[in-house]
C-alpha cells in the first residue's frame, strides 16, 4: 500500500480501527491494515472512499463479506460502511462490551466479534489506563 495513502487513512480513522475503535498507537507490534470495505473481488476499488483502518481481527473476520445475518431478526443485511455511515448511530458502548444498534450493527459486532474475550479484556485495559474512552467515539 502506498504510504502516503497508508498515512491519509489513518489520519482520517484518527488511529483506530474503524469497526471496533482500538487505537492502532497502542498496540506497536500490530500493524492495522487498510480495509477495502467493498472488496476488489466485488469490484471495490481503491479510491480512498472505499478503504478504511481496520485492526487485523476485525479486517480477518471481515473478510470480503458485505453482508451477515441480524441474530435479532435472522435477515441477511449490509455491513457496517465506515464511509458511509456514523459509528455511533450503529454501536454503542455498554462497559467493555460493543453493542449493535441495529441490524447492521448486530450483523457486524456479530461476524466480527468484537465481543470475545481477547477484545473485552484488552478495551478492559485500555479503558482502566484511560487509553479508551467509550464516550468520545465520533
Amino acid at each position: 500500500m502506498d504510504p502516503d495513502v497508508r498515512e491519509s487513512v489513518a489520519l482520517r480513522a484518527g488511529n483506530r480501527c474503524e469497526y471496533c475503535r482500538i487505537p492502532q498507537t497502542l498496540l506497536p507490534f500490530h500493524v492495522f491494515h487498510i480495509e477495502h470495505i467493498i472488496a476488489r473481488q466485488h469490484a471495490g476499488s481503491d479510491d480512498l472512499s472505499n478503504l478504511c483502518l481496520a485492526c487485523q481481527r476485525c479486517n480477518a473476520y471481515k473478510g470480503p463479506n458485505l453482508s451477515s445475518v441480524d441474530p435479532r431478526t435472522d435477515l441477511v443485511v449490509g455491513l457496517f460502511h465506515p464511509r458511509r455511515q456514523i459509528w455511533h448511530e450503529h454501536f454503542t458502548f455498554q462497559s467493555v462490551n460493543i453493542v449493535g444498534l441495529t441490524p447492521t450493527g448486530r450483523a457486524t459486532v456479530s461476524l466480527l466479534k468484537m465481543n470475545d474475550d481477547r477484545r473485552r479484556t484488552l478495551r478492559a485495559e485500555l479503558i482502566a489506563l484511560g487509553d479508551l474512552r467509550t464516550d468520545e467515539v465520533k
